[in-house]
């Protein structure tokens, strides 16, 4: 299948990371422009977003700088940012339909048991949900310290 267009939601963390690598290989193997999007949840959905994002409070103009510099190792791929407010999961369907997307490729935290039911799986909704196929790359396991 060749595709023309793969969109990648991040959360600037190590699964989104993961993701980046397995979105620009896919992008350069079929030649699509890679459309990069960060959803910024409204304020009260988690509290503040010191926690989030490790800043005091995000500002539109500092996520769009820290979503540009989520970037393909390939600078051949086309690029394509995207910087939304909304639910994750449902802003990221939509975003894959009005885009026309071929795929979307989302990092995996992994999370089970009680970090899963409490935290929820934004990435199991995006497959429920999402019209096109949905590439899910979970986090690299970190090995214990010995």
């Amino acid at each position: 299948m060749k595709a023309k267009k793969i969109l990648l939601p991040v959360d600037f963390s190590t699964a989104g990371e993961a993701a980046l690598q397995m979105a620009t290989m896919l992008a350069r193997d079929s030649g699509a422009t890679l459309i990069v999007l960060h959803v910024e949840e409204p304020p009260m959905a988690y509290g503040g977003g010191e926690m989030y994002y490790g800043l005091v409070e995000p500002d539109q103009k500092e996520l769009m700088r820290m979503l540009h510099e989520v970037k393909p190792a390939d600078p051949a791929i086309p690029v394509i940012y995207r910087l939304v407010t909304g639910d994750p999961a449902t802003s990221v369907v939509q975003a894959a339909e009005e885009e026309n997307a071929d795929f979307i490729v989302v990092g995996s935290h992994g999370r089970t048991g009680l970090g899963r039911l409490l935290m929820g799986s934004v990435a199991e909704s995006i497959v429920r949900k999402a019209q096109c196929p949905v590439v899910t790359v979970k986090a690299p396991h970190k090995a214990p310290a010995k």
